[in-house]
């Protein structure tokens, strides 16, 4: 005490010598500044900004869309279910049990949209003590007996029938209808369509069918015990436990899953199906479920799916952690394909007969699906806000699924498109990856959540290199296993992998909007040290600048360097010491980097590009850019004649597109014709197959006819597409078209009553969006209506050759 009081007296004295020292002006009080007087149209103004300020704010916190609070944990759901297909009802029985998650509480509300309540009661040892409720059409709010605490576990009870068809609408680019269970052909109304029950749940319309707490940070076990017509098969999450038949031509499957997830991910598919054994992979079962007739065309459609499953989890070091795994192929389905738990669901493109599957491109959608049972599925977003947590994973599962399987060219390819489709939809909105602002959670299902999402990761791959990132995701996926996670989680486990901070990298890429738009330029003054210089010219105003990453490749004397810089400024320059004998020097060579670029490379060096680059999607660019506007000299002959012999299939096929744009008869010499034979015969590719025989049928119909002809029946329909419409344009042979006119039209399996779209058309030079738009029904012709389709038009529609000629 008396030591503390001596230090006060001390620092008293120090300061008031302090004081004495100062100079007296410094001392003396200065008169306060007068008040401007503002104008009254600038106080105006600067009113009304502030208003805007304001209300923007407002309207920030007001929209805001975070996690759904927990207020009760759901740990089971048992439901016994039946289904009116004359009514288009579902007659439910609910049994949920929970508990309150922190706080007491004395009612618990549930979402149950569109039902009947016939019942509400709670189930306790001394027997069932009915609940009062209200209800609104959308949510469930039942009074308790009591106020429970976090300590309780109560067993709620709901009788109920859930009316699917009403208060449906149009949802989303990746869900077009939000009934969250659909009764298909439920009147046996259309002779070629089967009768079908299938559940789509995301993203909260599994409260459509049965009462639950639909939010994704919820989750749950469950039995189903279904009752359906003894000819149908049921299918859902987990396991089959027992089947009980009943006098009335009925039987109640049960089905138990008992591994927690959340409630939009739980599915019932009812139908007439045909069971596909599709092995084991550790221990799991697969199986693919079809219409019976397609059973040889499924062998072939989801033939990888086990190889699929080992790759993926030797990647993740985390093996398949659910029960089983079932794929199901059903008619009308709103949406692309669907993860739920244990069992995704297909649309109906993927059911193809064995012929049909020969030209099957769908492993991506495949692979999508599957990833998602780790990422989605096995961790699941927490709210809506962070949905490209589930789905720019599975989007980048496909890159990772066709690098393995196909090579590096087809995967850059398969990105470049993903990369186009999200600038085309940046050219009309930019959004932040993870977004808290949205009048709608279907409105996130866009490009920015799955394509640009999945170049992030890309980048962020390229950045760590492949052992930091996917031991990152390794730990990811087992710390937060069964459980609802937010980016920052993603961060941290690959922060704690790597040792490298990235919050600069998240924050830039999924916490802001936009993209890099890049200007890149070159200065080849010093032939040695080649200067190179970027600019980002994006809109600072609403996007960030961006720190990049980028890498460079060298080319010298048939050998690659690739060198390492990194852009943080908004105009900055490298020399890249390239030494002598340079050949070529390409910026971001696999195009990494999500932006858009601006750059001019003369025909010279296009040509070099298009001669060394290692990288497919970069002789593609060369190509294109060399020929998009090439006449029929002997100089575009000479380079579309390599094209053809190179080793990627997409530069192959665009060699033979941009044929089809030239004078047929302006052929240097016959080792042109003889290559493109060649390809219309024996190329591995079915694209570049059928494209080779446009381009015959454009250079010499006659002579090339008994091609044409024998290639009708070729294995593959693509190509005997092809084949048929190069016969059917040339003059004469009437009386085979005829015959080929009635084969094609009494072939068993032409489906008319599929709603088909025709088959892509695929010109890879081209700026498009990809053929496998997110989520979407892009469906090609079925393989013989598609060949009857081109004899129908010749014979049959107005305007046609033969039109006028009967039947």
């Amino acid at each position: 005490m008396h030591l503390l009081k001596s230090r006060s007296l001390c620092y008293l004295g120090v300061l008031c010598c302090l004081l004495s020292c100062k100079p007296a002006a410094q001392t003396l009080q200065k008169a306060a500044p007068q008040p401007q007087l503002l104008r009254a149209d600038t106080a105006l103004a600067l009113q009304g900004e502030r208003t805007q300020r304001i209300r923007e704010q407002e309207q920030a916190l007001q929209g805001y869309k975070g996690s759904a609070a927990r207020r009760f944990d759901l740990l089971n759901t048992e439901l016994w279910l039946a289904f009116d297909y004359a009514r288009k009802e579902v007659l439910g029985d609910a049994l949920l049990t929970v508990t309150p998650y922190f706080y007491k509480q004395n009612t618990l509300v549930l979402e149950a949209a569109d039902f009947e309540i016939h019942e509400a009661f709670m189930r306790q040892a001394s027997g069932q003590v009915p609940l009062a409720f209200t209800y609104d059409q959308q949510k469930l709010t039942l009074v308790l007996p009591r106020t429970f605490t976090k300590e309780d576990t109560l067993q709620v009870g709901i009788r109920y029938t859930a009316f699917p068809e009403k208060g449906s609408s149009e949802s989303s680019a990746a869900f077009t209808d939000t009934k969250g269970l659909y009764f298909i052909n439920a009147d046996s109304s259309d002779s070629e369509k089967p009768v079908q029950i299938w559940t789509q749940g995301e993203t909260a319309f599994t409260s459509k069918w049965y009462p639950t707490i639909d939010h994704p940070n919820e989750r749950q076990t469950h039995d189903f015990h279904l009752r359906v017509p003894e000819g149908y098969l049921s299918l859902s999450n987990g396991k089959l436990l027992s089947s009980q038949h009943h006098e009335d031509g009925t039987r109640t499957d049960h089905w138990r899953m008992d591994i927690a997830h959340a409630p939009y991910l739980s599915a019932v598919v009812v139908g007439d199906f045909a069971a596909v054994d599709g092995g084991t992979v550790d221990g799991v079962p697969l199986r693919f479920f079809v219409e019976p007739k397609y059973q040889g065309g499924a062998r072939k459609v989801f033939a990888h799916t086990g190889e699929m499953m080992r790759f993926f989890s030797d990647l993740l070091e985390l093996p398949f952690p659910w029960q089983k795994y079932d794929q199901v192929v059903v008619r009308d389905f709103v949406s692309g394909a669907m993860e739920n738990t244990t069992l995704s669901v297909f649309m109906e493109a993927l059911q193809l007969n064995e012929r049909e599957a020969l030209d099957s491109e769908w492993d991506y959608i495949i692979a999508h699906e599957l990833f998602h049972q780790w990422f989605g599925n096995y961790v699941t977003t927490e709210s809506w806000a962070h949905l490209t947590l589930n789905e720019a994973f599975a989007d980048y599962s496909e890159y990772l699924w066709m690098e393995y399987k196909e090579g590096i060219d087809p995967a850059d390819m398969h990105h470049f498109n993903a990369m186009e489709q999200y600038l085309e939809e940046a050219e009309e909105k930019q959004e932040p990856l993870i977004r808290y602002q949205y009048a709608d959670s279907e409105d996130l299902f866009d490009n920015h959540t799955y394509a640009k999402g999945g170049r992030v990761l890309h980048m962020l791959r390229r950045f760590l290199g492949d052992e930091a990132f996917f031991q990152g995701l390794h730990r990811y996926l087992t710390e937060n296993a069964l459980g609802s996670v937010e980016m920052h989680q993603l961060r941290l486990a690959i922060e704690s992998v790597s040792g490298l901070d990235l919050q600069w990298f998240f924050n830039q890429w999924f916490l802001s909007p936009g993209h890099p738009e890049l200007v890149i330029r070159w200065d080849y003054s010093e032939e040695d040290n080649v200067l190179l210089s970027l600019e980002q010219r994006q809109d600072l105003e609403k996007t960030p600048l961006f720190k990049l990453p980028f890498t460079v490749s060298i080319y010298k004397g048939g050998t690659r360097i690739e060198k390492e810089f990194v852009l943080d400024q908004a105009y900055q320059q490298f020399a890249l010491e390239n030494g002598p004998g340079t050949d070529l020097i390409l910026f971001d060579e696999h195009q990494v980097i999500l932006a858009q670029r601006q750059q001019y490379r003369g025909r010279e060096l296009l040509e070099k590009q298009f001669a060394h680059a290692r990288s497919g999607l970069s002789r593609v660019e060369a190509l294109d850019s060399l020929t998009a506007a090439a006449g029929n000299g002997l100089d575009t002959w000479l380079l579309l004649e390599s094209a053809l012999r190179d080793s990627f299939w997409v530069v192959r096929e665009l060699a033979l597109h941009r044929m089809l744009s030239m004078d047929a008869g302006s052929y240097p010499d016959l080792s042109v014709e003889n290559a493109i034979l060649d390809l219309a015969e024996n190329d591995p590719n079915n694209a570049v197959r059928s494209v080779a025989l446009e381009v015959l049928a454009g250079a010499d119909p006659v002579k090339f006819r008994p091609l044409f002809y024998r290639l009708i029946n070729d294995s593959s329909y693509q190509v005997a597409g092809a084949a048929l419409t190069a016969f059917m344009d040339m003059e004469g042979e009437e009386v085979r078209k005829r015959e080929l006119f009635e084969r094609l039209r009494s072939e068993e399996n032409i489906r008319n009553d599929r709603s088909l779209g025709r088959l892509p058309h695929r010109d890879p030079g081209h700026r498009r969006s990809r053929m496998d738009a997110r989520k979407t029904a892009g469906i090609e012709w079925g393989g013989a209506l598609l060949l009857y389709r081109v004899l129908w038009r010749f014979f049959c529609e107005p305007g046609g050759r033969r039109s006028g000629e009967g039947d």
